[in-house]
């Protein structure tokens, strides 16, 4: 794929820090794991910042990993197909929003069953096809709206290979993988899942966030403790997160001594940070790099600008987070 990519000045002004309101998408796992539900909730829960107009199911599975997780039943729920993956999820945001309450819920969108069999061959799904619809129904110079990709990139991929016009008309904010200048491999999930859409999103000229998951991401860890006092008894939506964090449905893989002190990294939380206050996930510019065929990263020259986190203020984070719980319910529209 060679586009024309935007200039370097159109891509910087458009990589601004957010200020004010702004539209926003999300396209999630959710059955994954229990990251995506205490973002979902989180975004859902700021509506003074933070205008959804969709969520979108992302496909996902673990099947990949299996060799690595030998000790775990074959038959276990994350390894399941990526379309089983995308309608569990699409249920599960069914299940957030519920637990949410309020009216109108924004528009819920099946995504993509399987991954893109290569970097230029889109798949189509209701989920690709309302991001191009609600891309384009703004005016040419108004603000973008906002995808936060909180699984693997499949639908957006789509999006961009279907309609390259929408790639002026949107910013994708994605966390997954390590920091640019980093050396290993990047085995992170949202990552390896579908290369393919990964690197579409590298290589098709939307202005791209991208926070790291490791060494920045991983930094929003969240223990037992805290979940007790501040999610659990926060109405309906915290009683879930925290049946959530007291059964989360990796450990049917990846297994825990709940005996013992425990945390989990609330992953996805990062993308909703550094729209609600970018100050939390402070970040920079930098070159975009390639995913070289090991997944690995590749700086080249002149390459396009993205914008990149390097840290994380966990505590802010999650201090909105609770205060927004302790709120109440989601306000209606």
């Amino acid at each position: 794929m060679t586009p024309e990519f935007p200039s370097n000045d159109w891509l910087h002004a458009r990589l601004a820090e957010p200020k004010g309101p702004v539209r926003v998408v999300i396209d999630t796992d959710a059955a994954n794991e229990i990251d995506d539900q205490f973002a979902l909730a989180w975004a859902l829960l700021s509506p003074e910042a933070l205008a959804i107009e969709a969520l979108h199911a992302a496909p996902f599975s673990f099947a990949h990993r299996r060799a690595q997780l030998a000790q775990a039943p074959a038959d276990a729920p994350p390894f399941n197909p990526p379309a089983e993956g995308m309608w569990r999820s699409h249920d599960e945001i069914l299940r957030v929003l519920d637990k949410l309450g309020g009216e109108p819920h924004p528009p819920v969108r099946a995504g993509s069953e399987g991954y893109l069999p290569s970097a230029t061959t889109p798949l189509h799904s209701p989920a690709a096809e309302h991001l191009i619809a609600l891309a384009r129904s703004g005016a040419d110079d108004a603000p973008p709206l906002y995808v936060l990709v909180l699984g693997c990139p499949t639908n957006v991929a789509s999006a961009l290979l279907l309609a390259p016009d929408i790639a002026r008309r949107i910013v994708v904010v994605w966390t997954s993988g390590y920091p640019s200048c980093a050396p290993h491999v990047n085995d992170s999930f949202n990552l390896e899942q579908d290369p393919h859409a990964s690197r579409v999103l590298l290589e098709s000229g939307v202005p791209l966030v991208y926070l790291p998951g490791f060494h920045v991401g991983a930094q929003l860890r969240l223990s037992l403790a805290e979940v007790e006092r501040h999610v659990r008894g926060q109405g309906a939506i915290g009683d879930y997160l925290h049946q959530l964090f007291t059964h989360n449905p990796l450990w049917t893989i990846l297994p825990v001594d709940t005996r013992t002190a425990y945390s989990w990294v609330i992953w996805d939380l990062i993308c909703v940070a550094w729209l609600l206050d970018p100050a939390w996930v402070p970040s920079t510019l930098l070159p975009t790099p390639r995913l070289a065929d090991d997944l690995r990263w590749q700086a080249v020259a002149h390459r396009p600008p993205m914008r990149e986190a390097h840290a994380v203020g966990r505590d802010a984070i999650f201090n909105d987070l609770f205060r927004k719980l302790a709120r109440g319910t989601r306000p209606a529209a």
